[in-house]
């Protein structure tokens, strides 16, 4: 089987300090102690303990001793804004909206539309909008606040890096990495200055730029970054504090990245544990901790454990958040992934549906969240062959990222990938092969010719020429796609095994088993030492090699890869997993090869009744 790496569905949250740094609103200092004072107080403390309830209660008494004659206006402001803030934890953005709008005039009314103090609440509403992928619209609102700061404050002080660094993330997430880049660096220094080398707003910033890198796949770059963030946040604000766990989170990204999961686990661990300590068992964050846990278990293949923490992180988000919020939806897109993992389509669909109906109501028919539900429920579909149902879901999602975004961003490459991919298995290779082409100019342009996602590209390109039996063109980019990964991720790292298995099986579908065979060997070597000895992508090597040695003539020598290979599945899938049917009649095979015919046709029979039972 070719092994194409299909581009990730939503993944799993990471608990990475990729927002503002915060300006904190504070009360005026003269204020006496009241009502208004006390309710604002309360208020905070119950959002921070995740006490969503009663924190609106107290953000709205708040708010109507703030609405009463004689108040001040900055009061009123601020008790607005309290209440947008909690809307907007909760996903509640409709309702968040008009009270930013509210707080962002009350200011401009009692202060004037120069004042300083206008940067926060045009940051606010300008993250609000930037969380709903309504980027025309956070764009000039950010760039009015970098001008103001930068006017009534000089081009130094730290409420511009915030600006900056906000306006950074807004460009990412529009994949212009050219204008993002240098507003990350600037902020960074910025705040190196005003607040020296080791405060924890430069963690803060650092752990933004690592982020940056890494999603480009840069991460030589990345680790020393994110290293110095947690270093940092660990040295000034103590070991068991919450941004270090955020920080671990990030460097624990890195590692899995790299394929270093021994190394990222502790510290995944780590976080999840200061997350608890931190905030109490039943806490949305604690949440977010999980999902990075169970992300990396399921990389693993420890598909159990992953299950038990998944299952966790969604009863707290349903219970903390509300089942309608958008944090939600990414718990119930993780399951679902793993169970599409497993082939446990029936478990998945509601999960994947239910996440599609809760993006859509919270964010809109045309968020790029909703995109990924609909790639990842099209996805399902393709897996069980089901193209009809598949193809106009993942034309919406394209549809989707290219207004999003625009026709150039690497999401846009994914969703045509997602969709050439489709058509290729369908046969129609002409229109997947322009898609291909497509997605592949993006990557080159926006990402660069040697970065992984290139890489991911060509092998797609070459499975379609595979197909079509065009194996010298098919063999040049497996060639160019493992040098490319080699370079940027290290000679033993997972996905270098996928590259050697696919330019493997170009030889292997050619009768070219003394060239597959070397190949297929090593990606088994790479595998189990980064995966472990019983993760499936090993026992998907053992039975590809098993399949070469027997073409060899090596029945000897592929017998116990082959049983391997169908112990390692039945412990991971089960037994009535569609990839231990294949792996017993591989077997078959060789057991008549071997004149062991009852043995056979006791796999063979044993098979065919998984297939039955897999039917639809």
């Amino acid at each position: 089987m070719f092994s194409c790496r299909r581009p990730s569905s939503l993944g799993w949250l990471l608990a990475v300090l990729l927002a503002v740094i915060a300006m904190a609103w504070a009360p005026p200092a003269a204020l006496a102690q009241d009502v208004w004072e006390e309710s604002t107080k309360a208020g905070a403390k119950a959002s921070e303990d995740g006490r969503y309830a009663e924190a609106e209660e107290d953000f709205k008494a708040a708010l109507r001793e703030a609405e009463k004659p004689g108040a001040k206006g900055e009061r009123l402001a601020l008790s607005l804004r309290n209440l947008a803030e909690l809307y907007r934890d909760q996903g509640r953005y409709g309702e968040a909206e008009p009270l930013y709008r509210r707080s962002l005039q009350t200011l401009e009314q009692a202060l004037g539309p120069e004042q300083p103090s206008l940067v926060g609440s045009l940051n606010d509403l300008a993250e609000l909008y930037r969380e709903q992928g309504l980027y025309a619209q956070a764009e000039p609102l950010y760039q009015r606040a970098l001008a103001i700061g930068e006017k009534a404050l000089g081009p130094d002080h730290p409420y511009v890096a915030t600006t900056l660094n906000n306006l950074a993330l807004l460009y990412e997430a529009q994949g212009r990495y050219a204008e993002a880049e240098p507003l990350y660096k600037r902020s960074l220094g910025i705040i190196e200055k005003a607040q020296g080398p080791r405060h924890p707003n430069v963690a803060a910033t650092l752990n933004n730029l690592a982020e940056f890198y890494r999603k480009q796949g840069q991460i030589p770059t990345a680790e020393p970054l994110a290293s110095r963030a947690l270093a940092i946040a660990a040295d000034a604000l103590g070991p068991e504090h919450p941004f270090v766990g955020s920080c671990l989170n990030s460097l624990a990204q890195i590692y899995r990245e790299q394929g270093r999961y021994a190394e990222a686990e502790p510290l995944f661990k780590r976080s999840l544990e200061i997350a608890e300590r931190s905030w109490g068992p039943e806490h949305p964050n604690v949440a977010i901790s999980l999902n990075n846990l169970a992300g990396l278990y399921d990389q693993e293949g420890r598909y159990a454990e992953a299950e038990r923490l998944y299952r966790r992180a969604l009863v707290i988000a349903e219970r903390a958040l509300g089942p309608e919020h958008p944090a939600v939806a990414t718990n119930l897109n993780n399951l679902a992934s793993l169970y599409t993992q497993q082939a446990r389509y029936s478990e998945a669909l509601p999960l994947y549906e239910r996440a599609l109906k809760i993006v859509e109501k919270a964010l809109g028919p045309d968020h790029p969240d909703v995109a990924t539900s609909l790639n990842n429920l099209a996805g399902l579909y393709d897996d069980q062959g089901k193209y009809a149902e598949a193809e106009p879901l993942y034309k919406r999602a394209l549809a989707i990222a290219e207004k999003a975004f625009g026709p150039d961003h690497p999401v846009v490459a994914t969703d045509l990938n997602n969709l050439a991919g489709l058509y290729r298995a369908q046969g129609n290779y002409p229109e997947a092969e322009k898609l291909c082409k497509r997605s592949l100019e993006i990557v080159e342009k926006v990402l660069g010719s040697e970065h992984p996602a290139m890489a991911a590209s060509l092998n797609n390109l070459a499975a379609l020429y595979r197909a079509q039996a065009k194996y010298p063109e098919a063999e040049s980019l497996c060639r160019r796609a493992l040098g490319i990964d080699e370079k940027a991720l290290g000679v033993d790292h997972p996905v270098v095994a996928t590259d050697l298995t696919n330019l493997a099986g170009v030889y292997d579908v050619q009768g070219n088993y003394a060239e597959a065979a070397p190949l297929y060997e090593r990606a088994l070597r790479i595998r189990e030492k980064a995966l472990g000895p019983d993760h499936p992508d090993v026992a998907q090597t053992l039975n590809n090699l098993a399949g070469v040695y027997r073409s060899q003539g090596r029945v000897a020598e592929a017998e116990p890869l082959v049983k391997r290979s169908l112990a390692i599945r039945e412990k991971a899938f089960g037994p009535d997993h569609l990839t231990v049917a294949q792996t017993l009649e591989n077997y078959a095979v060789l057991l008549r090869l071997t004149k062991r015919d009852s043995e056979a046709e006791a796999m063979e029979a044993r098979a065919k009744e998984i297939r039955a039972k897999a039917a639809p």
